[in-house]
């Protein structure tokens, strides 16, 4: 929904040319020394530290820390620092699930033992080896089959940093780092310098209501995590850094050495060392929990607008798009339903129920879904049975004993406690209450940051209509006064809070107030969306055992294994087309690869141009969804004759390629594979690929490069070594040597989508709605190097019943199949190994057609076996040949060599059964 927060203490300070940039600041203090340490009976470690120089910069240290070290897997290694004395917040064991660490011991200096030189020690793990020095306490990590350092928190005279900080307050620790390295994550921000970390850049991590348009600030979710790629003398290996802190923070990254400047709870390190890109993100995965199983139909294209005032407004939009024969999943309603702007609420004369369940009724039928938001603040109103129920179970986030008062859409409002078990339940008895009054199909929960209109604390004076109507709905009208009273809304340390140092509890809950068993609204600030994510997807997998589907703004580490993420709220320009790809992937680093950013803009009127761009590249976001704001123009795909062609195509080839997308929906879910990737997943060492953030890759093989430029009809494209087939005329093929840039032609309703050598994947014919599209015959495209006379090709498919509420094999109602190609010796071999064919072949799907590129001839001798056996009528199989083509600014130098694509048709191969075909290739002349 709008971002009405324009700050404008930050365009005055921009006006001024007065830098805003967070800085760093000078040492503080001389660090730790570790007195004591032991073996843990678990097998870690675990030491006491105190510290040396007392100081009272940001408030007085905590003398005493004690440090937990153990090897959680054979490749994550986990650091846990926190005061050795009492319990201090961290992220909730039972919200993300892990090992607990030895509690607490109330010790004293008298007790200390085993105290120790400065020589160093190490405790060592299959692929990780932990070091550390006595005095100062100091730790690394490094890798042990290259002994590569990848964590090291010395600090010299001559860094610009401190050593280990330990305060209430303020925690503080760097680490030492190779310039040449390549970062990548600590979101969520709009990065414009593209992926890669960029040094001296602000990383501040804050869950905030702010736009999207602003760069470097710290926007609606937190995830404190960064992967690092590094590539020596031509080999590359990567490894990833979570510090679980839900605190605010400061993250400086200067290029040689990146420091946390946290303001409360532990530091909780998890190292995962790779060396993959793909095994970093399965193993940080494995820990923060597996990214949520999607529904088929959440693949295909979905229609929002703020701003659809009446249903005949939505029943006009799905009839457009049919009309238009432009595919359409999922209708989507803003706040536009609700009475008054109340959760579960219908308005009883725009969107009466008698009218909206048979709009449902009519769309339930012919396939498609319908969705709705959700916010989380529940209006303060007398006659409203939600909020009535929420105050008698006693659901509602607290200030001195009382429901804490905010003003959101609705006017006054209180916030739910979703750490509360009794607002979880409360909750979940809303949602069933709201599906049985409309069988919604998924929720959007949004303004979870969770966002308020006023700040500070506030009260609602007897008789006053607030909002009355007369001006915008996000200015305050309550009765407010700031609170700075306490340390938890005035801390020492101002992190940079939506970039201008912002007080913490700016537009959003007062961080004095409290949670369930007197939790901080200063400690579980960044945790809100998520911990309604977890309550949300809760309800839903109640429901009649559907998949639940979930889109939230706000995220978290972890969120990702209950929701999907759209970028929030974006403007309909060039610059935030091409940010949206940045965003998008770091996400899939994030662990929540179903990401997509608002087609076409949120706001303001985008032109037809930047529209046509648009919905090519967002035709291949994992979440693909037009979604435009209340006071822009209509802006639906339909609405221009030529953004309608530019869908058409790109959408009905993103229809035909919804098995492959599916599969990786259950590849992300099985690995933590992203869908959307840096092209550096795949060829991690090439560095020129290392900070490419215009063209990225589905899945391993399929390589999408949009034009992300005003008035240009071609586009720049990086191709890596191998033979590339466009998947929009397979004759099409670029071959490349080694990395370089292509310029190729892009006319307004053309996009560059390449396919990759070696790879298998499944398409379908497509069709306008995804139920009717995953009926339809199967064809296999397999991809061989260029010329190949010998080589072979990999691929899978995934088939599933896709509501049930998981994703796995072995419930009768799930098949797998995995699909291997060569050609060797003359011979073309396609077959495929099925598991759990039972589903399969209840559906009755069929492959009707095996195209294989890269070829250098064709020949005859076709065999064909379904589970082993001849099939001995091939009449109705034939060969259908086509010469490879190259574009006319291929490089000099490129091989044009003669090859063709072969389309085998009129195969009846039943997707559940083994098949294998082969015929002898012989050589084009």
């Amino acid at each position: 929904m709008f971002s009405c927060r324009i700050l404008l203490a930050f365009l005055i300070l921009c006006i001024l040319g007065i830098d805003v940039a967070f800085s760093t600041s000078a040492k503080i203090g001389r660090g730790y020394r570790l007195i004591s340490v032991e073996n843990a009976p678990n097998g870690g470690l675990v030491g006491l530290l105190q510290v040396k120089q007392k100081n009272n910069i940001y408030g007085s240290d905590i003398p005493f820390l004690q440090l937990y070290v153990k090897h959680e897997t054979v490749t994550c290694l986990r650091v846990h620092i926190t005061d050795a004395k009492k319990q201090r917040w961290e992220v909730p064991y039972n919200l993300l699930p892990r090992e607990n660490p030895p509690a607490v011991k109330q010790t004293s200096g008298a007790s200390l033992k085993n105290s120790y030189t400065t020589k160093a020690k190490e405790y060592a793990g299959s692929e990780l080896i932990f070091t550390y020095t006595t005095d100062p306490f100091t730790f690394s990590v490094k890798r042990k089959s290259n002994g590569q350092t990848l964590f090291d928190s010395r600090s010299e005279e001559s860094d610009p940093y401190s050593d280990l900080v330990f305060k209430d307050q303020y925690l503080e620790i760097s680490t030492k780092l190779p310039k040449d390295a390549s970062l990548y994550g600590l979101g969520e921000n709009t990065q414009p310098h593209g992926i890669k970390l960029y040094p001296n850049d602000p990383y501040t991590l804050y869950t905030t209501d702010i736009s999207a348009i602003n760069l470097n600030a710290d926007l609606y979710g937190s995830h404190p995590v960064y992967m690092d790629l590094r590539n020596v003398n031509g080999e590359a290996s990567a490894h990833a850094v979570l510090l679980l802190n839900s605190n605010g923070m400061d993250v400086f990254y200067r290029g040689s050495s990146l420091t946390y400047k946290v303001i409360g709870g532990v530091f909780d390190f998890s190292f995962f060392s790779g060396p993959t890109p793909l095994s970093v993100v399965d193993q940080y995965t494995a820990f923060i929990g597996r990214p949520a199983a999607m529904p088929y139909w959440a693949f295909g294209f979905h229609q929002c607008r703020w701003g659809y005032h009446n249903l005949s407004v939505v029943e006009d939009v799905v009839e457009s798009y049919k009309k238009a024969k432009i595919p359409l999943d999922v209708i989507w309603n803003d706040d536009d339903h609700m009475d008054g702007h109340k959760d579960f609420t219908l308005n009883p004369t725009n969107y009466s129920r008698p009218k909206l369940l048979a709009f449902l009724e009519k769309i339930h039928a012919r396939g498609m879904k319908y969705i709705v938001i959700i916010d989380p603040g529940i209006s303060v109103n007398k006659s409203y049975g939600v909020y009535q129920r929420g105050l008698a179970n006693d659901v509602f986030i607290k200030y001195e004993g009382k429901p804490y008062l905010a003003q959101v859409w609705p006017g006054a409002l209180n916030f739910p406690d979703y750490l509360n078990p009794k607002t979880v339940e409360w909750w979940s008895d809303e949602i069933r209450r709201f599906h049985e009054l409309v069988p919604v199909d998924g929720l959007w929960i949004d303004m979870n940051e969770a966002s308020n209109f006023c700040t500070g604390l506030c009260t609602l004076p007897e008789g006053r209509i607030c909002p009355n109507g007369t001006g915008p709905g996000w200015i305050c009208c309550l009765d407010c006064k700031n609170v700075t009273a306490t340390k938890w809304d005035d801390p020492p340390y101002k992190i940079n809070a939506s970039g201008i140092q912002a007080p913490v509890g700016y537009k959003t809950i007062a961080t004095s107030a409290y949670h369930y068993n007197g939790v901080l609204e200063y400690d579980a600030h960044s945790i809100y969306g998520f911990s309604q994510s977890v309550a949300t997807h809760k309800a839903l997998q109640g429901l009649q055992g559907k998949r639940p589907f979930i889109l939230s703004r706000s995220t978290f580490v972890g969120s990702g294994h209950y929701a999907a993420h759209w970028t929030g709220d974006n403007k309909g320009t060039w610059k935030d087309l091409k940010y949206s790809i940045s965003t998008m992937l770091n996400f899939g680093i994030f662990g929540v690869p179903m990401v997509g950013s608002d087609i076409c803009g949120f706001y303001p009127a985008p032109t037809e141009e930047l529209c046509n761009r648009w919905i090519e590249l967002g035709a291949f976001y994992p979440f693909s969804r037009d979604h435009a704001n209340y006071y822009s123009p209509r802006q639906e795909l339909y609405q221009w004759k030529s953004v309608a062609i530019s869908a058409r195509n790109a959408l009905g080839m993103r229809y035909k390629l919804l098995p492959y997308l599916y599969t990786l929906n259950y590849e992300a879910h099985t690995t933590g594979a992203p869908i959307a990737r840096p092209l550096f997943f795949t060829f991690m060492n090439e560095t020129r690929c290392y900070g490419l953030s215009t063209q990225f890759l589905l899945g391993s093989s399929l390589m999408v490069s949009p034009v992300l430029t005003k008035g240009k009809s071609e586009v720049k494209v990086l191709f890596p070594p191998g033979s590339w087939y466009d998947i929009f005329d397979m004759t099409q093929v670029i071959v490349s040597k080694e990395s370089h840039f292509l310029t190729l032609d892009a006319p307004l309703h053309v996009i560059n989508v390449h396919l990759y050598q070696n790879a298998i994947i499944p398409m379908q014919q497509g069709g306008l709605i995804s139920k009717e599209a995953r009926m339809t015959p199967f064809t296999l495209i397999v991809t061989f190097p260029l010329g190949s006379t010998s080589g072979e090709a990999k691929g899978n498919l995934f088939l599933d019943e896709d509501e049930l509420p998981e994703m796995e094999l072995g419930n009768g109602y799930s098949t797998y199949v995995d699909f291997s190609a060569t050609v060797s010796k003359g011979t073309v071999k396609v077959w495929s190994d099925v598991q759990e064919n039972k589903f399969a072949l209840e559906k009755g799907w069929i492959i009707e057609k095996v195209t294989v590129l890269g070829l250098k001839g064709i020949g005859g001798a076709l065999e064909i076996k379904i589970d082993g056996n001849p099939v001995d009528d091939i009449s109705k199989v034939e060969f259908i040949t086509a010469g490879h083509k190259y574009p006319d600014k291929l490089e000099e130098g490129s091989d044009k060599m003669k090859s063709v694509m072969v389309d085998v048709k009129g195969l009846e191969l039943p997707v559940g059964k083994k098949f294998s075909i082969s015929w002898k290739m012989g050589i084009k002349a």
